[in-house]
């Protein structure tokens, strides 16, 4: 009944250290230090090498410690086997309060002012009300609804866009690629919540961010990507911010993390980095939440949350 901890990016031994832990009883092994391979019965992943899991001939179940799987499903030798994703409460609401902040942020003009204050200059500038502004919300899964519903509280003109159709009270949905063109027209900020696929990578290019709306008070529309960074065409978002399409962009996902320090955005003006941390979970949490859906599974009440490969979430 051994749980291998395949984990790259983080501290796999503060993760050994919290499985075993609350997983009284049971083996947990660590790749690379303790991964013989017979046994596994559970592989706990955060991007795990390619090829890795393949070779765990007694593997049952694997488990993504994110809410997307993306990075898993890219490996062409994963196993036949369910792959569960985390559907974390905290982290909704974790990333709920970080597209708010950042929707308002765009909205109320936070850094102009800022560059106001660098300059010692005291001037008021045009901020009409909520509802006289459009955001846009691309994915209306549980992420996506939660963050429409509560801009919608706070009285912004939401609207959400979705590959099948959703209703959402108080918000209007679209779906599909007759309403993508409708969507993105009333939308001043752009809210991306999407999982990754083979359909939407690189869908947030030039193309797409030029039929936002711009005649706004930000002088331009406003990008928010907290998907995945492979959803953006990077050199596209930098050109339409030249051009003017775009007043500004918060990103916190990229094609390559870290960001390297030679990237244009660290500097841009008019974008903001933050380092892949719109929805960080409480890791005790996700241990508790893996081992309970064991626990589930071993005595036969089934697995949630499996990602539909298809779908690719």
């Amino acid at each position: 009944m051994s749980i291998l901890l395949a984990i790259q990016g983080w501290d796999s031994a503060d993760w050994a250290e919290r499985f075993a832990r609350l997983a009284a009883g049971r083996e947990i092994r660590v790749w690379p230090d303790a991964a013989a391979p017979d046994g596994v019965r559970y592989a706990v992943c955060w991007h795990p090498p390619a090829g890795l899991l393949a070779q765990l001939p007694d593997l049952e179940v694997m488990f993504s410690l994110g809410a997307g799987a993306d990075a898993m499903l890219a490996d062409r030798d994963l196993p036949d086997v369910p792959l569960v994703r985390i559907v974390d409460p905290s982290l909704t609401s974790r990333m709920t309060e970080w597209v708010v902040l950042q929707v308002l942020m765009h909205h109320r003009l936070q850094r102009a002012y800022d560059v106001q204050q660098h300059d010692k200059v005291w001037k008021g500038l045009v901020q009409p009300a909520a509802d006289a502004v459009g955001v846009g919300i691309m994915g209306l899964g549980v992420l996506g609804t939660d963050a429409a519903e509560k801009l919608n509280i706070l009285g912004f003109d939401v609207a959400g866009w979705s590959r099948s159709p959703k209703q959402i009270p108080g918000v209007a949905c679209f779906h599909g690629n007759a309403g993508l063109g409708p969507f993105l027209a009333r939308t001043d900020i752009l809210v991306v919540l999407l999982p990754l696929t083979p359909d939407t990578a690189n869908m947030i290019d030039y193309d797409l961010l030029a039929n936002l709306r711009r005649t706004n008070h930000m002088g331009g529309a406003a990008l928010v990507n907290a998907g995945r960074g492979r959803l953006q065409a990077e050199e596209d978002i930098l050109r339409a911010l030249a051009d003017g399409i775009l007043a500004g962009a918060t990103l916190d996902v990229f094609h390559e993390e870290p960001l390297p320090p030679d990237s244009p955005f660290w500097t841009h003006p008019k974008v903001t980095v933050t380092p892949h941390v719109a929805a960080d979970s409480d890791p005790d949490y996700l241990c508790a939440y893996v081992l309970r859906q064991i626990e589930n599974y071993e005595s036969g009440r089934g697995l949630e949350n499996v990602v539909d490969r298809v779908l690719g979430y």
